[in-house]
C-alpha cells in the first residue's frame, strides 16, 4: 500500500509539471474588458488576445452585441453586465424577461456566459434608488433565466466595492457599514439561496496610496514580507488581497451566511497617476499582476479558506483613455489599445519564483493589432497545434509511468 500511495504522489507531482508545460489557461484568473475608450481594437482582436494569453475567463460592462457574437465558439466564460442605468426597469418581471431574452438567450450557448452582474459598486454612489432596487432586479432577472431555461448555467449576483465594509483590519474585524443593515442580509439570503458567489473590487493599491507610510509596499505587492498575523484567529497573511477577502468572509458570518463563494471581480495597480497617487508606477504595476498570476497558478486559497480556490479577475485588459476621474484611471491596463504591452506580466513569467525587481522591458512585448492576424494565432493556440505541443511531454509521462509501475 506504501509503494502504491509513493507512486500516486510521484504521478501527481508529473502530472502537474505536465500541465504547465503544455501551456493550459489559469482556470481561477479572469480579466476585465472594459471598452470606455476610442481607439480600442475590434472584439475579434480582442478574443486573438486573449487566446494568446490562455486566458478563459472574462468580465465585460454591458452586453455588447459585437463582443457577444465574437466571443462565440470561443470557449472563454464571459460575465456580462447589466447597466446602473437599466436595472431599476429589471425590477419587473415581464422586462426582466424580455431583456434576457434580447440580451442574453440569442448568443447562448455558443457564447458561454455564464454570470450576470446586475449593476457595479452600487453602493458606492450613494444613490438610495439604485440600492433599494438592485434585489428586485436580480431576483426578476433570476426568474427569467428559470423561465427560459438558463438558470442552471448561468449565475446573478453584482459586485462591490471594499467601501461595503467599515471595518477590514484586522481580517476577523470584517464589517459591512450600519447603512447596509437591510439590503446586505437580502443579497446575501439570494446569494446563498442560488449559490451565487459575492464579488468584491478589491484594490490594495489604494489602501497603500493613502497610508504609505504605514503599510508596507511589499506586502501589499506580494512579495515577500514578514506579513501580519491576525490577534483573534492567529492567521498569518503574507499579502493585502487575501486579507480583504477574508474580512468580506467574516463580515458575511456575522450576519449569519458562512458558505457563500468571494469572487474577486476587480483587482489591479495602476501604471501611472497623478504626483499624489504614489505608487502609481510600471514597476509597482507589473510586480503586483506578475506576482498575482503566480498565485494563481498555485490554485491558492485565502488563510480562511485554503482549500478553496479564489477566483480573481484582474483589471483590465486595456488601458481605456476616455475613462474620468484621476490619470490611474485610464492606466490600469496591461496593454496599450495597439497590443503593446504596458509591462511584460507573460506567462512565461509564471515559471519563476515572486517577483521583487523592479525592472521591466516593453521592448520586444507587443501584439500586433494592425498586421496580419495569424501573427496572434499562432500564439494562442489551436487544439490541433495543442496537441502536437504537448505530445512529447505525454510520451515522456507514459514511459515514465511504466517505469515507476515495474518498482
Amino acid at each position: 500500500m506504501e509503494a502504491f500511495l509513493h507512486k500516486i504522489a510521484i504521478l501527481h507531482i508529473f502530472l502537474g509539471f505536465f500541465l504547465i508545460l503544455s501551456g493550459f489557461g489559469i482556470e481561477s484568473l479572469g480579466i476585465n474588458y472594459g471598452q470606455v475608450g476610442n481607439n480600442l481594437p475590434s472584439p475579434d482582436k480582442v478574443l486573438e488576445l486573449l487566446h494568446s494569453l490562455r486566458i478563459t475567463k472574462a468580465r465585460i460592462y454591458d452586453t455588447n452585441p459585437q463582443v457577444l457574437s465574437a466571443f462565440a465558439n470561443s470557449n472563454i466564460e464571459l460575465m456580462v453586465t447589466v447597466e446602473n442605468q437599466v436595472l431599476t426597469t429589471l425590477m419587473d418581471q415581464q422586462q426582466a424577461l424580455q431583456w434576457v431574452g434580447t440580451h442574453i438567450r440569442p448568443y447562448f450557448p455558443a457564447t458561454r456566459i455564464t454570470g450576470i452582474a446586475v449593476g457595479n459598486e452600487l453602493f458606492t454612489g450613494n444613490d438610495m434608488t439604485l440600492i433599494t432596487n438592485v434585489v428586485p432586479a436580480m431576483v426578476s432577472i433570476r426568474a427569467a433565466l428559470v423561465k427560459l431555461g438558463l438558470d442552471q448555467y448561468i449565475q446573478v449576483t453584482t459586485p462591490h466595492s471594499l467601501a461595503v465594509l467599515a471595518a477590514s483590519y484586522p481580517p476577523s474585524a470584517g464589517t459591512f457599514q450600519s447603512e447596509l443593515s437591510s439590503v446586505m442580509p437580502q443579497i446575501l439570503k439570494f446569494l446563498a439561496d442560488t449559490k451565487a458567489p459575492f464579488l468584491i473590487n478589491a484594490y490594495p493599491y489604494f489602501a497603500y496610496k493613502d497610508d504609505p507610510n504605514r503599510i508596507p509596499i511589499d506586502y501589499v505587492l506580494f512579495n515577500r514580507n514578514p506579513g501580519m498575523v491576525d490577534p483573534y484567529t492567529k492567521l498569518h497573511y503574507d499579502n493585502m488581497l487575501y486579507a480583504q477577502v477574508d474580512a468580506v468572509i467574516f463580515a458575511m458570518a456575522r450576519l449569519g451566511f458562512q458558505g457563500i463563494e468571494v469572487k474577486v471581480s476587480e483587482t489591479g495597480w495602476p501604471s501611472k497617476g497623478d504626483p499624489n497617487e504614489i505608487g502609481a508606477t510600471v514597476q509597482n504595476a507589473g510586480v503586483y499582476n506578475r506576482n498575482l498570476m503566480r498565485r494563481q497558478l498555485k490554485n491558492e486559497g485565502t488563510p480562511l479558506r485554503p482549500n478553496m480556490r479564489l477566483e480573481i479577475y484582474i483589471f483590465a485588459l486595456f488601458n481605456e483613455d476616455m475613462k474620468p476621474g484621476p490619470t490611474s484611471e485610464r492606466n490600469y491596463g496591461l496593454f496599450q489599445p495597439d497590443g503593446t504591452m504596458v509591462y511584460n506580466v507573460g506567462i512565461s513569467a509564471l515559471s519563476s519564483t515572486s517577483s521583487t525587481s523592479t525592472s521591466t522591458s516593453t521592448s520586444s512585448a507587443s501584439v500586433s493589432f494592425t498586421s496580419n492576424a495569424t501573427q496572434v494565432k499562432q500564439k494562442g493556440m489551436g487544439y490541433k497545434s495543442l496537441v502536437y505541443s504537448i505530445f512529447p511531454y505525454l510520451l515522456v509521462f507514459i514511459v515514465f509511468y511504466e517505469k515507476i509501475d515495474s518498482v
